[in-house]
């Protein structure tokens, strides 16, 4: 009998699931991969956030924190039905951790199709979070794209899940003057569309890339703004 429930205990033991890493941060990059940016577009978009992640500052940031490590995971979205994981969770602590997260995002493939769903972006986001091993103190989804929720399912509604079960949802707004693509509905500037419609939670803000402020200046100021767990760029979003 002592031996049948030693056997027991050591099953039990074998089967039970491993305790989540703890980290900082989980942020889901949610990059903009729609009909709308072409390839050259696409790999400086994963260009800047690779650079982001590997400068000195931002793993400097990284280290400062209670648990010194991030979690991230790199997702391309298009239309209702397109969203692609490019590279799954990964936990930074350090310049190699960077680099081997920063060379997988350089060389896969393009997959995303269609146009502009971010709310069904925000929805596989969230369930990505939700699916990973990491405990972190804080969620967030880092969309970034060129124009406005589309298609899929009412942005509001998913926005408004998220933030019920405690994401913070930032933006990078990528505006393009002259280039003829769209801002938000009825002209508005697309920061301020994404500041009233996506961002969301503690600390919310709208980061911009445009010709005064290179993607790759935009994306790592905003990394170390998300590092650091507090909103400071240019549009905030009410609590």
């Amino acid at each position: 009998m002592r031996l049948f429930l030693s056997s027991l205990l050591a099953l039990g033991l074998m089967t039970a699931p491993a305790a989540a890493e703890s980290v900082d941060l989980e942020l889901v990059f949610a990059a903009d991969g729609s009909g709308s940016i072409d390839d050259e577009e696409l790999r400086l978009q994963r260009k800047g956030w690779a650079d982001a992640l590997m400068s000195p500052d931002v793993l400097a940031g990284i280290k400062d924190g209670p648990a010194g490590a991030i979690a991230v995971a790199f997702m391309e979205w298009g239309g209702p039905s397109s969203q692609v994981l490019i590279v799954d969770w990964h936990v930074i602590r350090d310049e190699a951790g960077a680099k081997v997260f920063a060379d997988r995002l350089m060389s896969a493939p393009r997959g995303a199709t269609g146009y502009n769903s971010i709310s069904n972006a925000i929805d596989f986001s969230v369930r990505l979070v939700e699916g990973n091993a990491h405990e972190g103190t804080r969620r967030v989804i880092d969309v970034s794209g060129d124009g406005p929720n589309m298609n899929g399912r009412s942005l509001e509604h998913a926005r408004a899940d998220a933030l019920a079960k405690g994401f913070t949802i930032n933006a990078l707004a990528i505006r393009r003057p002259g280039s003829g693509r769209p801002g938000g509905p009825g002209g508005m500037a697309l920061e301020d569309y994404y500041a009233q419609s996506v961002i969301g939670g503690p600390g919310a803000f709208v980061e911009i890339a445009d010709e005064t402020q290179p993607f790759a200046t935009a994306a790592r100021r905003k990394l170390l703004t998300e590092i650091a767990g507090h909103g400071g760029a240019t549009r905030h979003a009410a609590r």
